[in-house]
């Protein structure tokens, strides 16, 4: 079976589009920082450095130094595919990130957000 395409697509191309999402609805870079880094356990350098390298989104989560186990309560529905049905680890981790960054947009406080 061959590879989803998003695999090997930088996580350096995406990021920008997480944050215009963000701030087109009033929430800051700051915020989808904080949420890249509850939901992988990078610190903000860590995160940084993964952007300088252009690493892709499966070595972004493969490498990830804790991916919070909290995640497993993120779920809904994101282009259509309900986030806690994806079979496919990695694809089922860029999910779970494309549904709290459309949870910031749609104004959820980070509290909520970030399942605390």
């Amino acid at each position: 079976m061959t590879k989803h395409r998003i695999f090997s697509v930088s996580v350096a191309s995406v990021y920008p589009h997480y944050v215009a999402k963000a701030e087109k609805k009033g929430r800051t870079k700051a915020e989808v920082d904080e949420i890249i880094r509850w939901l992988t356990g990078h610190s903000q350098q860590t995160f940084d450095d993964q952007l300088a390298k252009a690493v892709n989104f499966e070595d972004f989560f493969a490498q990830a130094p804790g991916m919070n186990p909290s995640r497993v309560l993120i779920t809904g529905v994101v282009c259509g595919v309900r986030v806690e049905d994806v079979e496919e680890p990695t694809m089922r981790e860029i999910r779970y990130l494309d549904k709290l960054i459309d949870e910031l947009a749609k104004g959820k406080s980070m509290e909520k957000i970030l399942r605390q």
